[in-house]
């Protein structure tokens, strides 16, 4: 059995969460910058067992799509072309960014913390990543 790995993807950053290899905790790994996401995930892929990704989808209240998603597409097509057997999943990603935001308050971050981007981004990939797991 391989890793699963999620990611939130942004403009700026992209938070990245992993399972272990049975699939069972979801983890954050790291946050990378969007512009080095490409050459992050394909040196990931190919040093790691990975048998699937799930992607957040972007909607709003309404269900309509935010227009990163326009961005997200293009990752995607790029990984279909690299990585052709490689399933790729969707989850509504919805409310992850407050989500991870209250579990840092609830678990006593410090305020300097809560204020770090890159991690509320690595939470979200976690969330996204563990709904996934629950909802199998």
């Amino acid at each position: 059995m391989g890793k699963i790995v999620a990611i939130d993807y942004g403009k700026k950053r992209t938070g990245i969460a992993v399972t272990d290899d049975l699939q069972i905790i979801a983890s954050g790994l790291t946050t990378v910058d969007t512009s080095n996401l490409n050459d992050f995930i394909n040196t990931y892929l190919t040093t790691e067992q990975v048998e699937a990704i799930v992607i957040g989808l972007p909607k709003k209240l309404d269900n309509s799509i935010f227009e990163i998603e326009i961005e997200i597409q293009k990752f995607i097509a790029y990984l279909k072309e690299n990585f052709p057997s490689l399933p790729i999943e969707r989850i509504d990603e919805r409310f992850t960014s407050k989500m991870a935001f209250q579990s840092m308050l609830e678990s006593g971050m410090k305020k300097k913390q809560r204020q770090n981007k890159a991690l509320i981004d690595e939470i979200s990939a976690t969330l996204i990543l563990q709904s996934y797991l629950n909802s199998k």
